[in-house]
C-alpha cells in the first residue's frame, strides 16, 4: 500500500490524479459523443435506403398492376372473353396466344392466367394454368377495389419466390367477366436490394407482416422463405419506423437496423449493419483511447515521482507546454505554482500562447471574410457551393444560386468618391444577411457583386428572396442617391452541373437583368417570364 507521509509519495499520487480524472473524462465524452454522432449517422443511412427501397417497390407493384389493367382492358382479351362474339373453341386459342406473346415480352411475368367468376381457368400463357394462390375473397377484391394481391410463396416449378395479382376483365359494355391473374416473379426486387445495400457487410430484407423473410439481398427470392424474425423483434421495428433498433439478427448476430413498411403489399423493408462494423471506429477509439491513458499515466507518473521535488519540476512543465504550442497545440494554458523568476516566466508563456491563439483565431476569420463587408469571400463561397453541390447529388436535392449586381455602382463611385461607395457596398450586404436564412451563404463575389448560396430552394423560392432584398434595398437610406439591384437567379442541376456552370448560369440571367432595364430580377433560361420590376 502506497504510504503518503513523503512528498514525494504525495506528489506521485497527486500526479496520477491530476492525469487520471482529466484523461478519463475526456476519453469517455469523446467515446459518448463520437458513439453518438457515429449513431445518428449510422441512423441516417439505414433510414434513407429502407425508405428508398420501400418507395421502389412500391413502384415497382404499380407499374406492374398497371400493365395488368392495361392488357386486361385490351381487346384481344375482351373479345375473346365475350361468348357471343366469337365461337369459344377459337376464343380461346387467340387469348392463349395473346397471354403467350405478354408473357414472352415482359420478363417480370412468369405466367399470366385468365380466370373466370368461378375461379376456374379458362386461357394460360403456361402449359397448364397450375394452382392460383389467390385470397378466399379475391374476387370481391378485384371487383370493388380494381386488383388483388396473393401472399408470396414458393413455387417449386420456378424454384423461387412469386406473387399473384389479379386486374379485373370488363367488357366494352362494362360486364364483369373474370380477372386477369400474372405471376409474378422477384427478380426486380432482388435487383433493388442489391443496389442499395448498406455496405459490404450489411443486408437487406424484404419481411411479410408476420415477419418472414421474402427475399434479401443476399440469396435473393431463389432462396426458400424459411427465415423469419422473431415477433419482438418485428414488433420493436415497427414501433420505431423513424429511428433504428439493437437486436440478434437471423444469423443470431448483433445487428443494427431499420424497418420502412410498403402499405400496398402489407410488406416491410428491413436495412440491417453488424454493430461490429457499425461502430467499429467507436471501439478502435475506446482501445486506443485506454492504450494512451495507460501510457500517460506511466510516463507522468515516472516523471512525478523522479523529480517532483526538484526546480525542474515547473521548468519541465514549461517545456512540455512549448513543445505543444510549436506542434500547434495553443490551447495551453499552464497553470503558475509558485513564485519568483519561474511563476513570472510561466505567466509570460501564458500571456504568449494567448496572444498566439488570438492571432490565429484573426487569422482563421480574415482567411473566409472579405474586410469591407464582413461577409464570406470568394474562396469560402466556392468551397461552401462545391460542398453543397456534392450534398445535393447525394440527396437528389436543389439549391439555387443568386447572382447580384449593384447597378451603375462605377458611376456611383466616381460621382460621390471610394469612401461613399465602400459606405454602399456595406449597407447592400447589411440587406444581404438581414434578407437570407442562418443555412443560407452570403459572399461577395468581387467589386460590387454578390453572391447567394440557397440550398433546398426552387427558382421560385430563390426569386422571392431576391425580390424581398430589392425591395429592402430600395427602402434604405442613402444620402448620395438611389441604389438599385440587377439580379440573376440560377437552380442547380436544372441551369448547371458544376459550381462554375451554376454561377455562369446566374451571372448570365443578372445581365439579361440590366439589359432588360436594370432594378430587375431574372432566372436563367426563362428570362421573359422571370424578370421583374418593382412594382410589376
Amino acid at each position: 500500500m502506497l504510504r503518503l507521509e513523503s512528498i514525494r509519495n504525495k506528489l506521485l499520487a497527486f500526479a496520477v490524479l491530476a492525469t487520471l480524472i482529466p484523461s478519463c473524462s475526456t476519453a469517455w465524452v469523446s467515446y459518448t459523443h463520437n458513439k453518438r454522432s457515429l449513431g445518428e449517422k449510422i441512423t441516417g443511412e439505414l433510414q434513407s435506403v429502407s425508405s428508398e427501397t420501400a418507395r421502389e417497390i412500391d413502384l415497382w407493384l404499380k407499374e406492374r398492376l398497371y400493365d395488368l389493367r392495361v392488357f386486361a382492358s385490351s381487346y384481344e382479351v375482351s373479345e375473346n372473353m365475350d361468348p357471343h362474339a366469337k365461337p369459344g373453341r377459337h376464343a380461346l386459342t387467340r387469348l392463349n396466344d395473346y397471354l403467350t406473346s405478354v408473357r414472352e415480352r415482359f420478363s417480370d411475368y412468369e405466367a399470366l392466367v385468365v380466370m373466370d367468376l368461378s375461379g376456374r381457368a379458362v386461357a394460360t400463357s403456361a402449359s397448364h394454368a397450375g394452382v392460383v394462390h389467390l385470397p378466399p375473397n379475391w374476387l370481391t377484391d378485384v371487383r370493388a377495389n380494381g386488383a388483388a394481391l396473393g401472399e408470396p410463396y414458393w413455387d417449386d416449378t420456378q424454384s423461387r419466390v412469386v406473387l399473384i395479382a389479379a386486374v379485373p376483365i370488363r367488357l366494352a359494355n362494362g360486364r364483369f367477366m373474370g380477372a386477369l391473374t400474372a405471376k409474378l416473379n422477384l427478380g426486380t426486387v432482388d435487383d433493388i436490394l442489391k443496389r442499395v445495400v448498406p455496405g459490404p457487410s450489411g443486408q437487406m430484407y424484404l419481411i411479410t407482416a408476420q415477419g418472414k423473410v421474402i427475399t434479401n439481398s443476399h440469396g435473393g427470392s431463389a432462396e426458400p422463405m424459411r427465415s423469419q424474425l422473431p415477433r419482438a423483434t418485428m414488433l420493436a421495428l415497427l414501433k420505431r419506423q423513424t429511428t433504428t433498433l439493437e437486436y440478434n439478427g437471423l444469423e443470431q448476430h448483433r445487428v443494427v437496423g431499420a424497418l420502412r413498411q410498403i402499405p400496398r403489399l402489407n410488406w416491410s423493408v428491413v436495412a440491417e449493419i453488424p454493430v461490429k462494423t457499425a461502430y467499429e471506429q467507436v471501439i478502435r477509439l475506446r482501445n486506443e483511447t485506454a492504450l494512451i491513458v495507460t501510457a500517460l499515466l506511466l510516463g507522468l507518473g515516472l516523471l512525478g515521482y523522479f523529480l517532483g521535488q526538484l526546480i525542474v519540476r515547473p521548468l519541465d512543465r514549461l517545456r512540455r507546454g512549448a513543445a505543444e504550442v510549436a506542434a500547434g497545440d495553443l490551447a495551453v494554458d499552464l497553470p503558475v505554482t509558485s513564485g519568483g523568476e519561474v511563476g513570472y516566466l510561466t505567466e509570460v508563456f501564458n500571456n504568449m500562447v494567448a496572444r498566439l491563439r488570438e492571432g490565429r483565431e484573426a487569422l482563421e476569420r480574415l482567411s473566409v471574410t472579405d474586410s469591407l463587408t464582413k461577409l464570406y469571400n470568394r474562396r469560402h463561397l466556392m468551397e461552401t457551393l462545391a460542398n453543397e453541390i456534392q450534398r445535393c447529388r447525394r440527396h437528389k436535392r436543389v439549391l439555387s444560386v443568386v447572382m447580384i449586381d449593384v447597378d451603375e455602382f462605377k458611376k456611383y463611385n466616381d460621382a460621390f468618391g471610394h469612401l461613399a461607395g465602400d459606405t454602399v457596398l456595406a449597407q447592400v450586404a447589411s440587406v444581404l444577411q438581414t434578407a437570407t436564412r442562418d443555412v443560407d451563404c452570403v459572399a461577395r463575389y468581387g467589386g460590387e457583386e454578390f453572391l447567394l448560396v440557397l440550398p433546398e430552394t426552387e427558382a421560385e423560392g430563390a426569386t422571392q428572396v431576391a425580390q424581398r432584398i430589392r425591395e429592402q434595398l430600395a427602402a434604405t437610406e442613402f444620402g448620395d442617391g438611389k441604389i438599385t439591384l440587377s439580379i440573376g437567379i440560377a437552380e442547380f442541376p436544372r441551369h448547371g452541373d458544376s459550381p462554375d456552370a451554376v454561377i455562369a448560369s446566374a451571372d448570365a440571367a443578372m445581365y439579361d437583368a440590366k439589359r432588360a432595364g436594370r432594378d430587375q430580377v431574372a432566372s436563367a433560361g426563362r428570362k421573359d417570364s422571370r424578370a421583374t420590376r418593382r412594382g410589376a
